[in-house]
């Protein structure tokens, strides 16, 4: 009984530490570093924030499946225990699931641009500290097939030399 509530626990962390995870632009995966990336110009038109919806990859469920199992199995007598421990497993996997979702959920801007050539695009991505108002020009990073798109550089131009003067004819 104890091997399976320390299960349950194990299986409750990796539910927690999961959802720990984020689709950030500020955050770069591992596999995105030292990498190439394709820079495209572009000029905000339009964003607007959303929320990605919570995943469910079922580990929720399946520990809070376990947890409501395990603490089911251990009222009553050996009958009630199977009872109620099927019930708490269904009980706690479905709010094991619901905990999943809502743990994962995210809150994200979609951001509506405009290429240099005309083309439009639209990028969704989680919130982070940018804010992109329309007319603000932005670049559009892709690598591996995910974009996300953060302020463009501020270039300025270098400051135009003085003519030198002209030296005296002999």
């Amino acid at each position: 009984m104890q091997h399976l509530a320390t299960r349950a626990a194990l299986l409750a962390t990796a539910l927690v530490l999961g959802a720990c995870s984020t689709t950030s632009p500020d955050v770069v995966s591992r596999n995105e570093a030292q990498r190439l990336s394709t820079v495209v110009d572009a000029v905000v038109l339009n964003s607007r924030p959303v929320v990605v919806e919570g995943q469910q990859s079922g580990i929720g469920a399946a520990a809070g499946s376990v947890a409501g199992g395990v603490a089911g199995s251990g009222v009553g007598g050996r009958r009630e225990a199977m009872v109620v421990g099927v019930i708490g497993a269904v009980v706690g996997g479905v709010i094991g699931n619901a905990v999943e979702r809502s743990t994962t959920r995210e809150e994200a801007v979609e951001i509506l641009v405009q290429l240099k050539n005309g083309d439009r695009r639209s990028v969704v991505q989680a919130k982070a500290a940018e804010t992109f108002s329309p007319g603000d020009p932005v670049i559009l990073v892709s690598t591996g097939g995910r974009v996300r798109v953060t302020r463009a550089p501020v270039i300025t131009a270098p400051a135009p030399q003085p003519a030198k003067a002209a030296e005296p004819s002999r």
